[in-house]
C-alpha cells in the first residue's frame, strides 16, 4: 500500500520500477529479468532449451529491458495466444506448419547433407549438427511440449480463465517447473485507463483476479510456491481523483504517488499490508516503499547480491541495484514480510 516513487512517465517509470535505478544516469541498467537471466540463468549453469528470461505474450517496448548486457539478455516474448487453439510461439510453434510437417523436413535436411557425412568429425560441421539439433529439440522436443496447453487438465485451465491472461498464468507455472529463472506476463493491452476507466476495470479485474489468484493456488499446490516469486504491478497507479471532463469522460491517469505492489511466494511472508496512504490514496503516510527498496528485496529472497558488479562492455563500474548515495530514495528492505 506504501509503494511511490511520483514518476508519471511511462518509460521513465517503467525504468525505475523494473531496474532500482534512477532514470537519466550515464548508464543503460539492465531490468530484473535480465540480472535473472545472468545470475540465476547463465552464470549458475542453466542448461533449458527456452531462454532464462520469458515474457508472455509480447515485450512492453517501454524501454530496453537487456540494458548494457545486450542482446543476448533480451527477454524471449512468445507473442501468440495461449487461449487460441494452437498456441503460435514465435519460432518454436509456427503457424500453419504441423509436427509431422516440421519432422519431414529436419529429415529431408539430414539426407542432403552430404557434406556432413563425408566428414562427419569436422569441428565447425560437429558444431552446426550440435546447434541444428537444439533448435530440432526447442521446435519439436522438450521445448515445444513446455507450451503445449493440451497436456493439462480442462478443469484446470478453466480455473485460471479461458482467455489470454488466465492461459499465461499456466504457461508461466510451465515455465517454472521447467526451470526457467524469471516469467513475465504483459496483461494484453494493459491498464492505461485514461478513458473509460470503469468499464475497462470491470472487464479486466475480474480476469487478473481468476488467473492470478489460480497461479498461487497452483504453485502452492505443487510445492513451488515457497521457491518462487510472485509480484504484481504497473509502473505506477492511477489518479484517485476521476477525470470526468472530454475526452476522458470517466478515466484515471498516471500516478506515481502511491500505488499497491502484490508479492508473494520465495520467502516473502503471506497476509500482511506494508504502508499506507491517506483515506483518498493521495499521499503515503506510512512506511513508504521506494522502487530500489521492493527490488532490492527480490534480489535479497533470490540469492542474488545488489551490490554485486555487473559486466559492462566498456568495464565501468556498474552494480545490481542504485545506492542511495546515487540519489535513490530508500526506506530499507522489506523486512516487514521477508
Amino acid at each position: 500500500r506504501g509503494m511511490t516513487h511520483g514518476n508519471n512517465g511511462h518509460e521513465t517509470a517503467a525504468y525505475l520500477m523494473q531496474t532500482g535505478h534512477m532514470p537519466g544516469e550515464r548508464l543503460a541498467y539492465p531490468s530484473i529479468g535480465a540480472v535473472f537471466a545472468l545470475f540465476k540463468g547463465y552464470q549458475a549453469g542453466y542448461k533449458g532449451l527456452i531462454p532464462p528470461y520469458v515474457v508472455l505474450t509480447r515485450p512492453q517496448g517501454r524501454f530496453s529491458e537487456a540494458g548494457f548486457l545486450g542482446s543476448k539478455f533480451k527477454p524471449f516474448a512468445t507473442g501468440g495466444d495461449p487461449n487460441a487453439s494452437r498456441f503460435e510461439v514465435e519460432g518454436v510453434v509456427a503457424r500453419g506448419i504441423s509436427d509431422e510437417r516440421q519432422s519431414a523436413r529436419r529429415d529431408l535436411l539430414a539426407g542432403m547433407n552430404a557434406l556432413a557425412g563425408a566428414v562427419p568429425d569436422h569441428p565447425e560441421l560437429t558444431h552446426s549438427r550440435e546447434c541444428r539439433e537444439q533448435a530440432y529439440s526447442l521446435i519439436l522436443g522438450e521445448g515445444k511440449e513446455v507450451f503445449n496447453l493440451s497436456k493439462e487438465d480442462p478443469k484446470l485451465r478453466d480455473q485460471y480463465g479461458r482467455h489470454t491472461f488466465g492461459q499465461s498464468c499456466l504457461v508461466a507455472r510451465r515455465l517454472v517447473e521447467a526451470g526457467v529463472p524469471y516469467v513475465t506476463i504483459n496483461y494484453p493491452g494493459g491498464w492505461d485507463t485514461h478513458s473509460n476507466h470503469f468499464a475497462t476495470m470491470s472487464r479486466q479485474c475480474p480476469q487478473l483476479d481468476q488467473g492470478l489468484a489460480t497461479l498461487l493456488a497452483d504453485l502452492h499446490d505443487r510445492g513451488l510456491l515457497e521457491s518462487t516469486i510472485v509480484w504484481c504491478c504497473g509502473e505506477f497507479g492511477r489518479t484517485p481523483k476521476v477525470d470526468w471532463q472530454p475526452p476522458w469522460n470517466g478515466g484515471r491517469n498516471h500516478f506515481g504517488k502511491a500505488f499497491t505492489v502484490l508479492v508473494a511466494g520465495g520467502g516473502f511472508k503471506g497476509g500482511r499490508v506494508v504502508g499506507a496512504t491517506d483515506a483518498k490514496g493521495e499521499e503515503v503516510i506510512e512506511r513508504p516503499v521506494y522502487p530500489i527498496d521492493l527490488v532490492g528485496s527480490i534480489y535479497r529472497l533470490a540469492g542474488i547480491d545488489p551490490d554485486a558488479q555487473l559486466p559492462h562492455p566498456l568495464g565501468y563500474d556498474a552494480r545490481v541495484l542504485a545506492s542511495s548515495e546515487a540519489g535513490a530514495k530508500t526506506a530499507g528492505l522489506l523486512t516487514e514480510i521477508m
